[in-house]
């Protein structure tokens, strides 16, 4: 067994629940699901299907601008962005462009488009979905690529606190979570891809690329 994060092969078992079993990296200490647990595409959409996040919601809004409201203050006039998970929406997108910056979407289900994968950014917002990816190594070595140098990654997710409070963590109890990540596991992703860590609130991380 493999980290999905790290690759590394030092793995002990975290959890276990009526759903799967959760194992732990004691390299970069992230906790997953290992694949015969993960869903299937269709299955995993259906579940993304029902969401109803809207750029209009004022309480996702609020939300939202827990990660946003620091990461404007770090930006240039005119930072191009990329909102990487961008949802059925989008939202963020439409939050960003009405401060006055151009975002691009990705979504593997939603906004299926390739060629922005191609481009480089000021900055990548990655929020509520970091925790889904199944290859989190591939994607945080694609998105650390398309970020000019000094870019900044926002990301936001909930975050392991210790094993005995992940017991009766709601967080995993939605089935298409399958990576979930400490502060040590941010340390981790800052030294070994080459960015700047910087913690602002139980959701939010934003890393700088050096």
């Amino acid at each position: 067994m493999n980290c999905p994060l790290c690759l590394n092969t030092n793995i002990k078992h975290y959890h276990h629940d009526k759903w799967r079993d959760y194992w732990q990296c004691l390299h970069c200490l992230l906790v997953f699901v290992q694949a015969q647990d993960q869903l299937n595409s269709q299955d995993e959409k259906s579940i993304y299907d029902l969401h109803e996040n809207s750029a209009d919601d004022l309480g996702y809004q609020k939300f939202l601008n827990k990660l946003l409201v620091p990461l404007i203050k770090k930006l240039q006039v005119n930072a191009t962005g990329l909102d990487f998970g961008s949802g059925p929406g989008p939202t963020i997108s439409v939050m960003m462009q009405k401060q006055g910056f151009t975002v691009n979407n990705y979504d593997i289900f939603y906004a299926n488009k390739p060629s922005v994968l191609n481009q480089k950014y000021d900055f990548v917002t990655c929020t509520e979905v970091i925790e889904h990816l199944y290859n989190p190594n591939q994607e945080i070595k694609l998105l650390y690529k398309i970020l000019n140098t000094h870019g900044l990654l926002g990301i936001m997710t909930k975050r392991v606190l210790n094993q005995e409070k992940f017991k009766t963590w709601h967080y995993k109890n939605d089935l298409t979570h399958v990576c979930f990540y400490s502060d040590a596991t941010f340390e981790f992703i800052a030294q070994n891809w080459g960015f700047e860590l910087e913690i602002i609130n139980s959701d939010s991380v934003i890393l700088q690329k050096l």
